[in-house]
């Protein structure tokens, strides 16, 4: 096997951001962490189950579209298996977000009875959206204001910077300044995140990382490979890319692959989900 990259190129912001929802979570009735679909666990920061300690709380499996369905359907019920609501949703289209707002009610029907009870009937909702960068927060936002999104505005009390959406009249969503990004104790997350381009290729061996991503997916989802490449299964990974590049066309003088041109190639489709739908992480390997 190849080894992995050390990847640690995402910047830290941990100490703003910890203020940032410390502050504002006596602001909002409930937490709508938005993660990536292929990649559920690494997508997450380690640190908001103790920052959000408390409120209830809607995980959204963004980018559903790209993700193994049947390895989403997994993670739903291992989120419900831990009393947390999770839908599926691609904040792109607006698949799935239909459901969001019924979520929320739902989630907090507790509380809206206790409010019917006093007389508080209509009592606007306030959800805080929080979600690592790439994952799709400003899509999620955006798709959910519609053509009623309202002018965003810094509200007295809040953390200088925070931005209210107001979706309907029960409805409102703040979106937080501060940026959550995961901490690599494990090089394996920086790594996913990585195939799914939450990381600039830039700062990457690009090679390393396709034949990284090869070793990966080639078990689970060798049958979408073959048929995407043409390729025949070679436990080699290196000489795996080596085989879709020539089927490619990518050779140079000599009869060499260009293995730099496969490997750009290969993450690229990867991304683009034209190798097919696949999921990087399976619930029961946490």
């Amino acid at each position: 096997m190849s080894e992995e990259q050390n990847i640690q190129w995402f910047p830290g912001h941990m100490a703003k951001t910890r203020r940032t929802i410390k502050e504002s979570l006596n602001l909002v009735d409930a937490v709508a962490e938005i993660v990536d679909a292929r990649v559920p666990q690494s997508s997450r920061n380690p640190e908001i189950n103790s920052l959000i300690s408390g409120k209830p709380r809607i995980i959204l499996l963004n980018k559903c579209d790209m993700a193994d369905a049947v390895a989403t359907a997994k993670w739903i019920n291992y989120y419900k298996s831990q009393n947390i609501t999770a839908l599926a949703v691609d904040c792109r289209t607006g698949s799935g977000l239909k459901g969001f707002r019924s979520a929320v009610m739902n989630l907090l029907g507790e509380k809206l009875e206790r409010y019917r009870q006093k007389g508080m009937v209509g009592k606007t909702l306030k959800i805080m959206v929080v979600g690592i960068p790439n994952v799709g927060k400003s899509s999620f936002i955006n798709k959910m204001c519609g053509a009623n999104r309202a002018k965003a505005e810094n509200r007295p009390g809040v953390t200088r910077g925070n931005q209210w959406f107001k979706i309907d009249k029960d409805l409102e969503l703040l979106d937080t300044p501060g940026i959550l990004w995961p901490k690599f104790d494990d090089k394996a997350v920086g790594e996913k995140l990585a195939f799914t381009g939450a990381v600039k290729d830039a700062v990457l061996d690009t090679e390393l990382l396709a034949v990284r991503l090869l070793e990966t997916i080639s078990g689970d989802y060798f049958d979408l490979i073959k048929n995407r490449y043409g390729v025949e299964y070679d436990e080699d990974s290196y000489e795996l890319l080596c085989a879709i590049g020539k089927r490619r066309g990518m050779v140079q003088r000599g009869g060499v692959t260009d293995t730099e041109r496969a490997a750009n190639m290969l993450l690229e489709e990867y991304r683009n989900c034209k190798i097919g739908r696949i999921t990087l992480e399976k619930p029961e390997e946490i």
